[in-house]
């Protein structure tokens, strides 16, 4: 929560109350810890911020008790708040990475542009993505610029009144800051003692010109003799990252948008800022894009793996490919099963990928090894492959439809951490379904094709290399 820049703490705890009392009657919400002073996005008398538990995941069972349900309510009713700007966020998915869940930006100045530049960049990025369909709450992370009170000191003239500068600045910081005095004890506890004017002797500019420094000959000069007050606004905190000044912009992907996606957004909205306006990831979102493009690479990885392996089973450099073949039709039958469900290209997405790799490929590695020993028993290839095809049927299908039925549970998973199994399982079952059920057919025809283009001698078989060093040892 801020309220207006220069608030005062009733003011705050004005607009603190219904928000509390908003959370306090829900039903879902455990406690309410209120922090008045200070939020995420800076600290003052119109900043405050609440995190509110909620009770166990088996006592929310209905979907307006879920937690993004019970967030986007409150951002709705809270959206119009004249007296405060208000945010509701989920912490984020990894600790200490960022303070909220979403995308984090800096927007930096790296031209020296002035404070001014930088919030006219910041604001036109705020319109832009406001008008997005790809994200959503998206916020200023930076306190607004507040009323400041300008001290304007004719050192000059100061001087010409025997007043030293350095005590001049020592009695406005010390009245109107504090200054450390000396320590004493009580009940044998070392306590500090720090000097400062009372509150009701600093409240206007007035009371600034009232103060009095001694001169040179023991003299008080008031303030008001060589100084002039005037009210001004300025940015309560100057933030710098990476040694550039900097501003942040947070939000997050809309419904039924990936994070990839919210990021692209926020980067093709970047192309569009003045000269010498840049931005850096922060956070998960830097996180996020320092690991992009790694899941073909993986992929990759795992495809170049298995088929060394069977490279080195079948002492073929062709035969794997028509098991490795078959992999694009499980990875098509997972994208499909997931896009059915809306669900996006996460991390456990990429897993389940991974293992498509494996079980789509066991599929095939039954059929081949079979035709394999069929071929070696003296039979044509065609013939090789319809017999180890009807042979291998069953238990194909038996295996896969087994472990399709053990992905259901995780594919309608619920509770807490449900998002990950729903994605995993969802991926696999797709996977296996279209592996299975197109695989039959397609395996024997790539085999062929394999054999008929590729590899013109026979393969041999897994066994037959055991086989052979037994009866060399034998001889």
């Amino acid at each position: 929560m801020q309220s207006p820049s220069g608030a005062t703490r009733a003011r705050t705890e004005e607009a603190v109350k219904p928000v509390s009392e908003h959370w306090m009657n829900k039903d879902e919400v455990s406690d309410l810890v209120v922090v008045r002073g200070f939020s995420f996005y800076g600290q003052g008398q119109n900043n405050a911020m609440m995190f509110s538990p909620l009770i166990d995941w088996n006592e929310r069972s209905a979907d307006e008790s879920q937690a993004d349900a019970l967030l986007n309510e409150a951002m709705g009713k809270f959206a119009q708040n004249e007296d405060a700007i208000i945010f509701v966020i989920q912490p984020p998915a990894i600790q200490s990475l960022g303070n909220a869940s979403g995308f984090s930006v800096k927007i930096e100045d790296r031209a020296g542009l002035g404070r001014a530049r930088l919030t006219e960049a910041r604001n036109q990025l705020l319109g832009i993505l406001s008008q997005s369909d790809v994200v959503t709450g998206v916020r200023p992370e930076d306190q607004e610029p507040a009323p400041q009170l300008k001290v304007d000191i004719d050192r000059v003239l100061a001087r010409s009144l025997g007043l030293s500068i350095s005590d001049v600045n020592t009695t406005l910081s010390i009245n109107f800051g504090s200054a450390f005095a000396n320590e004493f004890i009580l009940d044998g506890r070392s306590l500090e003692v720090y000097v400062q004017a009372d509150a009701r002797y600093r409240m206007t500019p007035d009371d600034v010109m009232a103060l009095r420094v001694p001169n040179d000959q023991g003299e008080l000069v008031p303030f008001s003799t060589f100084a002039t007050a005037k009210w001004t606004a300025g940015a309560p905190s100057l933030a710098r990252y990476n040694g550039y000044p900097a501003m942040t912009v947070s939000g997050s992907a809309a419904a039924g948008m990936s994070s990839g996606d919210a990021l692209a957004a926020v980067e093709e909205a970047m192309t569009q800022m003045p000269e010498g306006i840049s931005y850096e990831w922060t956070g998960l979102s830097y996180e996020e894009k320092q690991s992009a493009g790694q899941i073909g690479l993986l992929l990759g990885l795992s495809v170049l793996v298995v088929f060394l392996l069977l490279s080195a089973l079948y002492e073929s450099w062709a035969v794997p490919l028509a098991v490795l073949l078959i992999i694009p039709i499980g990875v098509l039958g997972a994208v499909v099963f997931s896009l059915l469900r809306g669900l996006s290209a996460d991390i456990y997405f990429n897993v389940g990928l991974i293992t498509i790799i494996g079980l789509a490929a066991k599929n095939a590695i039954l059929i081949v090894e079979f035709a394999i020993e069929e071929e070696a028993a003296g039979k044509s290839t065609i013939d090789a492959v319809k017999t180890a095809a009807i042979l291998r049927l069953r238990p194909i299908i038996m295996t896969s439809l087994a472990f399709i039925l053990a992905m259901v549970p995780l594919a309608i998973a619920t509770g807490a951490g449900a998002n990950s199994r729903i994605a995993v399982g969802t991926g696999v079952m797709g996977g296996m379904v279209s592996a299975t059920a197109i695989g039959i057919f397609i395996i024997p025809l790539l085999y062929m094709l394999v054999r008929q283009k590729l590899s013109r001698q026979a393969p041999m078989a897994a066994g037959s290399l055991d086989e052979e060093q037994a009866e060399g040892k034998s001889a």
